[in-house]
């Protein structure tokens, strides 16, 4: 069960991040709203996992998880540059969180 809270944390920090681009620096009041309240519930999934995880593992394996899907979000979405440096960065983001995934504990 810890890996899916992560995995829950993980996903709910894309749409917070994500979220960040339509409160314009938190200036517009309802996407500010539903950003902060996924953040919180993105923190409480994360805690969740970490009861049980270690706490590096957890730490980065969300980060990653957001770092990657935020990075996709951006080249789908916002027509950000999809180069294949970018590429070959998220696939090493991702080699990183299969790695620590296979070499965690719990």
């Amino acid at each position: 069960m810890p890996w899916i809270w992560l995995i829950i944390a993980g996903l709910l920090e894309i749409v917070w991040a994500t979220g960040l681009k339509y409160t314009e620096g938190f200036s517009k009041f309802w996407p500010s709203v539903g950003t902060i309240a996924l953040m919180l519930c993105s923190f409480w999934c994360l805690a969740q996992a970490m009861k049980t995880l270690p706490l590096g593992t957890s730490y980065a394996v969300w980060t990653g998880i957001g770092a990657v899907g935020t990075a996709i979000v951006g080249m789908v979405l916002f027509k950000e540059p999809a180069t294949v440096a970018r590429a070959l960065c998220i696939v090493l983001i991702v080699a990183g969180i299969a790695g620590l995934k296979l070499t965690a504990k719990a």
